[in-house]
């Protein structure tokens, strides 16, 4: 069989990204000259970012392929195309015309496991790996009640958290079954250590206030107690710090919580809530949201010792922008946007950016450094980072595809469907070891899963 040069290759995926994403807004290339090369062999593998992956062709009656194998080695054009990642060549028999057809590019994982055994009554969310992979945590909601759950990796329960505060046993007493209240415990972050950690609860009262606990037994001490709600808080990579969003502002700040002297400092104070609040790998920045309704945009605490002075705003327009998580190495911050040429609030793409900025985002290099295009925003976590700080696990927006999981390569813009034969997912965390860690539903249940990546 005859091979086609690598410029009537380009020229076919040039057409072939124009008429499936006709009706979709352009993506620019952000960074071409790292782009990698993409090979189709005869065993239908497909090299992406040094990640070897299954191609999935896509057949059409009467059209027989006339290519063994196609080389693109850089992304074609000023689009990236983020389904469809490479091309296969066939003829038309009856006419003779060249034809391009769209393949798929799909990874296998090592394995696809339920972290617990299946149950029924029960919703299972939020996994967070603790910075090892040995173990992690997620939220389960029963009976109108929430609780914290650590597992390991191999799905044996170490603890339970539940905060059931005895405050109103007066009420409960008069008015059995009505005053009753349960507890909702939620969002829990990991002392860089792994012995604590904090996590917010109400403890049935009401109020959300930050609670300690530790690997060793049960006992949970209470942090913070004010009127205003407590919560998102945060671990620093030095352990000594904790930084945490309170109302207690009258709106919604950053706090600093000192954990040897139990200290607070007010790091923020603006109008309009920050949410949110992410550090950096080396513990001296903080990544944020900040703003109200469907406008948020991303700001930078550069030096958390200087909040004021620091505070950059990264991000200014009227799109929604939301959950910015650091890469592994601290060089990108990714974050999800609802921006686009159409103006619908409804599609969210992933874009990443550089982290070590002196200016804006503006609008031309939002384009230009989209990675993942119509995603489903997971706003528990944020964009899922591969410890490669390359690559991202995302869910695509795709309800007749049950909404799948995909890798894409923060370089290239290309993207690969992982093949774990799961519905509905969301919530996708990766741990250090490349096992990922996300929410699918099961009947009309939410259970967690794992998959090991190759």
């Amino acid at each position: 069989m005859s091979r086609l040069s690598i410029t009537s290759a380009s020229m076919l995926l040039t057409i072939l990204v124009a008429n499936i994403h006709a009706n979709e807004p352009a993506v620019s290339v952000s960074d071409t000259a790292a782009a990698a090369n993409v090979n189709i062999n005869k065993t239908d593998q497909v090299a992406v970012d040094n990640s070897t992956v299954t191609v999935e062709k896509k057949e059409i009656p009467g059209v027989k392929t006339v290519a063994d194998s196609v080389t693109v080695p850089e992304v074609v054009g000023e689009s990236k195309a983020p389904d469809a990642t490479v091309v296969g060549v066939e003829v038309d028999p009856v006419q003779g015309s060249i034809l391009a057809v769209p393949v798929i590019a799909t990874i296998q994982p090592e394995s696809v496991t339920a972290l617990m055994p299946i149950e029924s009554g029960r919703n299972d969310s939020n996994p967070i790996w603790y910075k090892d992979g040995s173990k992690l945590s997620f939220e389960r909601s029963e009976q109108g009640k929430k609780e914290i759950l650590i597992t390991s990796v191999e799905g044996e329960l170490l603890q339970k958290i539940y905060v059931q505060s005895a405050g109103n046993d007066e009420l409960a007493f008069l008015l059995p079954g009505i005053t009753d209240a349960v507890s909702y415990n939620a969002g829990i972050s990991w002392s860089p250590n792994g012995s604590q950690y904090v996590f917010m609860s109400n403890g049935g009262e009401g109020n959300y206030d930050l609670y300690l606990g530790n690997s060793e037994n049960d006992i949970s001490e209470r942090l913070t107690e004010y009127e205003g709600k407590d919560g998102q808080a945060g671990w620093s990579p030095s352990g000594d710090r904790l930084v945490f969003v309170s109302g207690r502002s009258g709106s919604g700040d950053l706090f600093l919580l000192d954990m040897p002297s139990r200290m607070t400092t007010q790091l923020t104070n603006a109008s309009s809530p920050f949410l949110y609040p992410e550090w950096s790998p080396n513990g001296k920045s903080i990544a944020v949201i900040n703003g109200k309704n469907e406008n948020h945009d991303i700001y930078l605490i550069n030096d958390y010792q200087k909040p004021a002075e620091s505070l950059f705003q990264l991000t200014s327009w009227s799109a929604d922008d939301l959950r910015p998580m650091w890469s592994p190495d601290g060089k990108k911050i990714a974050f999800y946007t609802n921006y686009n040429d159409a103006g619908d609030s409804r599609i969210w793409s992933i874009v990443v950016v550089n982290a070590n900025r002196t200016t804006p985002v503006s609008e031309e290099e939002l384009k230009n450094s989209i990675v993942a295009f119509d995603v489903i925003p997971d706003i528990e976590r944020g964009p899922a980072w591969l410890p490669d700080s390359v690559r991202i696990a995302y869910v695509k927006n795709s309800r007749q595809d049950y909404n799948p999981i995909y890798i894409a390569s923060s370089i290239t813009g290309v993207s690969a469907k992982l093949l774990t034969e799961t519905r509905m997912n969301h919530d996708v965390s990766c741990s250090s070891a490349g096992v990922i860690a996300f929410r699918a539903q099961v009947e009309q249940w939410d259970q967690i899963y794992l998959a090991k990546m190759p």
